[in-house]
């Protein structure tokens, strides 16, 4: 039995690695440049169709929770009609990042398959968790996300509050600050915050 599957593998080592005597060099050339092209096409459809916000909101854990409360703040609707989907805020938009990021997030995929947050109350137990692991990704990029649409060097201090204005300048431009160190909770509700050290 084990010399009739060590005969087996040979013969497929054997046939996989000898040059065909039917097919030319440049027909499998060039089926194998379109195999790749319609590989490539369908990989990176698929990873655009699960950056769309009907993806990211078609789970209930996402769609009773946390797209809820996105509705109310100016990233969803503002005078401009510009409006921040999910993969905005927490995917990465070159490619390398993305494919990072979309590595880490397969393990939530899990949680929705063993109903991690599948209600409510179970949300609100992982939400520190949760919220803090999306915080130290933030911070350990330079919030790479926010500057994708917002840019510290395009801003006017001068339309800006003065204490808005005088915080931007000390911590993001004479600082070593992120976006994430003082916009915890901008697109979310925060979560319960008490016995966090250093949080006032």
């Amino acid at each position: 039995m084990f010399k009739k599957a060590i005969r087996g593998i040979k013969g497929f080592w054997q046939t996989f690695s000898t040059p065909s005597k039917y097919l030319s060099l440049g027909f499998l050339t060039v089926g194998g440049f379109i195999g790749g092209v319609l590989f490539w096409g369908g990989f990176n459809t698929a990873m655009e169709a699960t950056n769309t916000e009907q993806f990211c909101i078609s789970c209930h854990e996402m769609r009773a929770n946390v797209y809820e409360e996105i509705q109310p703040t100016i990233h969803f609707s503002n005078r401009s009609g510009v409006r921040a989907v999910c993969s905005d805020c927490h995917v990465p938009h070159n490619w390398t990042d993305k494919m990072a990021r979309k590595m880490q997030a397969s393990k939530e995929v899990w949680g929705k398959i063993f109903g991690t947050i599948n209600t409510r109350e179970k949300f609100l137990d992982h939400r520190l968790e949760m919220a803090s692991r999306e915080w130290r990704r933030f911070e350990s990029n330079d919030s790479l996300e926010c500057r994708n649409c917002h840019d510290e060097g395009a801003m006017d201090f001068t339309r800006q509050s003065p204490r808005a204005a005088a915080a931007h300048r000390r911590g993001l431009v004479e600082g070593d600050d992120t976006c994430i160190t003082c916009h915890k909770g901008i697109a979310h509700e925060l979560p319960d915050m008490a016995g966090v050290e250093g949080w006032d």
